[in-house]
Formats: C-alpha cells, sequence, structure tokens
C-alpha cells in the first residue's frame, strides 16, 4: 500500500507520454512525470519515490527530496498566506498547508517555522502544525542519563530552548547551559541531564559529568597547541571570557584544566595556562 508523505519503493509498469506509471500489489497507476523520470530505466525496475496529493488533489509520485516528510518536524519557510492559511516551502512543486487552525501564532509570509507535517485524517490530504506539543509525547522515551540525543530548536522561553528531541520528544535546554550561539531551526546534538518525575527532560549542550572533561581537556589541549603553548585563561577568569573561548562553562573547564594539570601536560600561572613541552 502506498504511504502518502513518505518515500515508498515501486515497480516500474507501463511508460507513456505523460511519465512512467508505477504501482505495487495494490496500486498500478501511480504516475511519476516525466521531468522526474530517469533517462534510463527498464520496465520491471523499483524506484524509490516521493509520494503526495498534486493540485488536482491526485497521488503522484516525484524523484524529488522534500524538506520534511509525513510524521516528522522540520524548519520551513512560509510561501505565501492566503484565506486558507500558510503555505510552506518544503521543495515540492505544491506547499504544504498550515490551515489557520494548526498555527500556534498566525504565520507571515517569508517568516520561518517549525512545523509538523502529518495526514489529515478526515479530508486525507498531508498538512503542516506549528502547534507542536500535541505531537510531542515524553512516555516511554527509553533514554538515559547522558545519553546523546538529536534536536531540533523550536522555541525560546523565558526558561531556555524548547527542543524536539530525537523527533519525537520534548526538552528544554536551559539559558544557563548554552554556552553557544543557537536559534530557532537549528538542528543540533545534545545529551540527556536529567530525566524529572513527570518525564520532562532537561537536554544539556554537553556531556555530563566525568564523560565531559575528555572532550572538554582535548578541545584545550589542542588550543593550547595553535596558541604557541599558552593561553590568558585560568580559573580566575569570567564564565564570559571562558564562554567566547571554549562555549564551555567555567566550571567544565575548571575540571578540565585540572584534568590536564593532573596528567602534567599543563602548567597553571597567575595570567593563564602553559603548556608542558
Amino acid at each position: 500500500m502506498i504511504e502518502l508523505g513518505n518515500y515508498n519503493e515501486l515497480t516500474i509498469l507501463r511508460s507513456t507520454s505523460v511519465g512512467l506509471f508505477l504501482g505495487d500489489e495494490d496500486v498500478d497507476d501511480l504516475l511519476l512525470p516525466t521531468k522526474y523520470a530517469p533517462e534510463d530505466f527498464e520496465i520491471g525496475q523499483k524506484l524509490e519515490v516521493f509520494c503526495y496529493l498534486d493540485h488536482e488533489e491526485r497521488p503522484i509520485a516525484t524523484t524529488l527530496k522534500p524538506f520534511i516528510k509525513r510524521n516528522s518536524f522540520a524548519y520551513l519557510r512560509v510561501a505565501e498566506v492566503n484565506e486558507i492559511g500558510a503555505f510552506m516551502d518544503w521543495g515540492l512543486e505544491k506547499h504544504l498547508l498550515v490551515p489557520y487552525r494548526e498555527q500556534r501564532s498566525k504565520m507571515v509570509q517569508g517568516s520561518w517555522e517549525v512545523v509538523y507535517c502529518y495526514l489529515d485524517e478526515k479530508s486525507f490530504r498531508l498538512v503542516g502544525s506549528s502547534r507542536l506539543s500535541k505531537f510531542l509525547s515524553n512516555e516511554n522515551t527509553e533514554l538515559s542519563l547522558n545519553e546523546e540525543v538529536s534536536l531540533l530548536v523550536y522555541r525560546r522561553s523565558d526558561l531556555g530552548w524548547d527542543v524536539v528531541v530525537n523527533g519525537s520528544h520534548r526538552g528544554l535546554i536551559f539559558h544557563s547551559d548554552v554556552f553557544q550561539e543557537i536559534s530557532v531551526g537549528d538542528k543540533i546534538k545534545g545529551y540527556v541531564k536529567q530525566i524529572r518525575p513527570d518525564k520532562k527532560l532537561d537536554i544539556a549542550l554537553q556531556p555530563i559529568g566525568l564523560k565531559a572533561l575528555e572532550p572538554a581537556a582535548d578541545l584545550i589541549y589542542q588550543k593550547l597547541l595553535h596558541s604557541d603553548g599558552f593561553l590568558n585563561l585560568n580559573d580566575s577568569s569570567s564564565p564570559e571570557e571562558i564562554r567566547s573561548v571554549f562555549s564551555m562553562s567555567k566550571k567544565t573547564f575548571k575540571k578540565a584544566i585540572g584534568t590536564l594539570y593532573k596528567a602534567k601536560r599543563i602548567t597553571l600561572e597567575k595570567d593563564g595556562i602553559q603548556l608542558v613541552k
């Protein structure tokens, strides 16, 4: 059965003047327009195509790669707004509709929004939504502390940055845990800092505890190698100075230089740290 809004592996059944007709055991008339068809093909050959509805609401195939697929999140540009809703550029000829009822705040042409794509069961159309909370669940996350996760930043709040975790869950990066520039729409990696009793996820941008020291220490060591063996930073430096150079907290920095000192890789000077030659 063909899955709208996703990639399907289908068989080339016949070639016509308008394109190739593809199918599987359930469908035998899905059109792949000529402009998207491969130059060299054989009847019976299998193709991976993306399936969606065209301007006349008919299922159609394309070899283009959209920016979002069904049941996933992405950061998309608002291409057009009219009385029906906002239309997102998702890399295909027909834009993805976000109805007004699915807009968390009114969308404006030219703006960028994080949206979720799903199949509306009433209209059988692919639509988008910026009301993300209802598509995120922290039940059965099967995550562990300090586990590396993929993140999509979708909103800034007074507490920090709301993120989609592993494409399914909701997490929060507190402002106090941010030591690099991030923006809505960024795809970054993070680490599970805490799983709260209510199953909310606190996320850090760096590994926690001992796991963080090795990469942090290595980063400092590599910086020393490329700075003639001296850095004008030490445990007396301000958090802002440390963050601007290493994108890490002062606490992590102090532990990392402690690791390097114990390993006899550096000496601690009044005005900085010196590489041991």
